[in-house]
This record gives structure tokens, C-alpha cells and sequence, in this order.
């Protein structure tokens, strides 16, 4: 038996010795390849392993610990806690309908423009892409801040409305509640969109466009009936892409502040009490969630695709 399992342990480190010569000194083709594969995700797989799983698995161990301020012992409070109580499951149900709202909003403009901006020769074109694609580069709350900007109790529209309608500017502000909050995360989040349905549009076959236009189709049947299915693999990744986004902004709703959402119920667990291990069950769950949604979508998107 202790033959048997020194000869294991000597074919292993054996195998793992072979495979360490042959990436360090190829002799094939082959050989070569896997190295060069190697070296290209070497660096991202070091920055994986510092800023990805280290972190992740830190968090884990700190959401089942007894202690609030040092990692000791076992328990599933928190996330009992996460699961029970009426007050974090109102956030995540808040959550989830404004990211799934904000995301079908962004996914019905960004649509429209993609259409256009790939079909028609528009006059000033790069001009237009650029400041269509500009929100990309700012941060949540320079965003936040704009909507208080236009919306808030001083804010431009806020005065035109409020001249028109003869009512008070504050009665008419919105910039700090739901209304605000959702156009702040449109903002971020169509230009997210628009560039991925453009290079889906860029792929569209556009003969059979033009062969169903022959033969009688109207322009919104040919959307419907040629164009869409060549895009849905597009719409499907824009849809994972924005709502993951939508899941995750923290900076505008920090500063609007206009619904309570899974982030920055997490920010108050650490800064009112600091309550690191419940925040780092809900960062925890918050995870597990983003990930296996997007390994289910994104494994409906290849299904759909490769039929």
C-alpha cells in the first residue's frame, strides 16, 4: 500500500516537473504555443489572484464569523438575517425591479440609436458618437451630481418647469427621489448598451433586409422578422452587461440617494455600527448572485447562437 502510494506521488511530481520543462524549455510547436498562452495571461492571473480571490475569499470567511470585529468561530447569522428579516428583503426586491426597469429602458434606446448610427449616413457622425459614448468616463457621482444639476431645487429644468406650471420649484425638484435616481442610471448605463448593439448591428446581414423590403415587408416587420433574431445574441449580452451595471453603481445613489439598494445598504453596514460580517454576507450573496446570472445568460446566449 505505501509502495503503491510512494509511485503515485512519484508520477505526479514527475508529471508536474515534465510540465514545468516544457513550458520553461519548449521543444515544439505545441510546446511554444502553451507558453505563449501562459506568459499573455500571466499578469492577468497574478491581478485575478491579489484583487479577485484573495478578496472573495477573505469576505467569505468573514460573513460566517461569530465576531463583528475579529474572525472567530461559525455561524449562518448573517445570512439567516439576509433571509428573514422583511428590511433586507425589501432592499434586494428594490434592488433587483429598479436594475431590471433601468436595464429595459437603456436596452429600448440604445436600440434605436444603434439602428440608426449603423444604418443611415448621419450628418457629424463622430461627433455624435463621442458625446453619446462621453458618460462612459465619468464616475457615478460627477452623473448624480448633473441630475442634481438639471433636477434639483435650483436646477435648470427645474426653474422652466417650475415657470410654466406656476409651481413651486420644490414641489417640482425630483433630482433626490426615484424618478431622478432612474434617469441618473439611464445615463450611465445606455452608452454600456449602445456600444455593444453597435458592433451587433455591424454583423447584421443586411441582403436579407433588403430582400424581405422586395417582397413587401414593412419596415417594422423586417425588424421584427429578420433583423431582431441576427441581433438577439447582442441583446441578450447588453441586457447581462447593463443590469450587472445597474446591480452594481454605488456612487450616484450614494449622493441622490433616492431608493435603498443592496450597495449602499452595504456602505451603511460598514460605516453606522461597522458591521463587516453582515456586510460581507451581503457582498457575498451579492456575488454568488452577478455570477450565476451571468453563467446561466451568457450559457443561453452561446446556446442560441450555435443554433
Amino acid at each position: 500500500m505505501a509502495t503503491d502510494q510512494l509511485s503515485t506521488s512519484t508520477r505526479v511530481s514527475n508529471a508536474v516537473r515534465n510540465a514545468v520543462e516544457s513550458v520553461v524549455s519548449p521543444t515544439t510547436e505545441r510546446q511554444r504555443e502553451i507558453r505563449r498562452v501562459i506568459t499573455l495571461c500571466l499578469p492577468f492571473s497574478i491581478l485575478l489572484l491579489i484583487s479577485g480571490v484573495f478578496p472573495l475569499a477573505e469576505m467569505f470567511r468573514i460573513s460566517f464569523s461569530e465576531s463583528r470585529l475579529v474572525t472567530k468561530g461559525f455561524t449562518t447569522e448573517f445570512y439567516q438575517t439576509l433571509v428573514a428579516d422583511p428590511y433586507y428583503r425589501n432592499i434586494a426586491f428594490n434592488t433587483l425591479w429598479f436594475a431590471a426597469a433601468t436595464t429595459v429602458a437603456s436596452i429600448c434606446v440604445a436600440v434605436p440609436v444603434a439602428h440608426a448610427l449603423e444604418k443611415y449616413r448621419l450628418p457629424a457622425k463622430p461627433a455624435i458618437l463621442t458625446v453619446l459614448s462621453f458618460p462612459n468616463s465619468l464616475p457615478g457621482i460627477v452623473a448624480a451630481f448633473m441630475i442634481i444639476i438639471l433636477f434639483g431645487n435650483t436646477g435648470v429644468f427645474t426653474n422652466v418647469i417650475a415657470f410654466l406650471s406656476g409651481q413651486s420649484r420644490i414641489d417640482v425638484a425630483f433630482s433626490t427621489g426615484v424618478l431622478g435616481l432612474f434617469f441618473a442610471y439611464i445615463y450611465s448605463m445606455i452608452p454600456r448598451a449602445l456600444l455593444l448593439l453597435r458592433g451587433t448591428y455591424a454583423e447584421v446581414n443586411t441582403d436579407a433586409e433588403e430582400a424581405a423590403r422586395v417582397l413587401g415587408a414593412t419596415p417594422l416587420e423586417t425588424f421584427r422578422y429578420v433583423t431582431l433574431p441576427q441581433i438577439k445574441p447582442g441583446l441578450i449580452g447588453a441586457a447581462v452587461l447593463v443590469f450587472r451595471t445597474g446591480l452594481a453603481i454605488f456612487g450616484t445613489v450614494l449622493i441622490l440617494k433616492g431608493l435603498l439598494v443592496w450597495t449602499l445598504q452595504i456602505d451603511r453596514e460598514l460605516t453606522q455600527g461597522f458591521n463587516i460580517a453582515q456586510a460581507s454576507a451581503m457582498a457575498t450573496l451579492w456575488f454568488a448572485f452577478v455570477f450565476g446570472f451571468t453563467v446561466l445568460i451568457l450559457k443561453y446566449t452561446t446556446a442560441e447562437v450555435s443554433i
